[in-house]
């Protein structure tokens, strides 16, 4: 009797097993986690935009610099109303770009990036010159820049002056 009894125990243990490791799922290796971005890399990126936005804004054309914006941007600058829209924020700096005195220049430098490639924090400062160079002021700002279709656009550009805009 218990030569049976440990028969039945047996292959009960034995059965319990295989069911056991029939149940089991396989588990697959955990994705490995997304490359962190090469921030150098991205920088490098907005400041070709900034470069390219310093150079249309010089040659006061509104419409190059409203390329770079995304059709839902909306910019923030102390001592305007908010400006939602490309088309109103082009409409925005043609009004102050007729009012810049002729020869003034302004350049953008991009002092940190944060975020991924998708979405990208820019802070920087802003140095404007009159005609003969001399620096006429200095400001700073922040842009939060999307990568839509493969290209950065502006979504949110925040300033603490006028600098963007003259």
């Amino acid at each position: 009797m218990k030569t049976k009894n440990y028969l039945v125990a047996s292959l009960l243990v034995l059965f319990a097993v295989m069911l056991a490791a029939c149940n089991t799922t396989e588990t697959t290796p955990a994705a490995a986690a997304p490359a962190a971005p090469d921030m150098n890399k991205v920088k490098a990126e907005i400041q070709a935009l900034e470069t390219a936005w310093a150079e249309a804004d010089n040659m006061r054309d509104a419409k190059a610099i409203g390329a770079l914006y995304a059709d839902d941007a909306v910019t923030l600058v102390n001592n305007k109303p908010m400006i939602s829209g490309k088309e109103a924020i082009i409409k925005d700096m043609e009004a102050a770009m007729a009012t810049k005195p002729k020869g003034s220049t302004i350049a953008f430098d991009v002092l940190d990036v944060f975020g991924d490639e998708n979405t990208v924090t820019e802070v920087g400062k802003t140095t404007g010159k009159d005609s003969t160079g001399k620096v006429t002021y200095t400001g700073k700002y922040m842009a939060i820049w999307v990568k839509r279709d493969g290209k950065y656009l502006c979504i949110r550009d925040i300033g603490n002056d006028d600098a963007k805009a003259q």
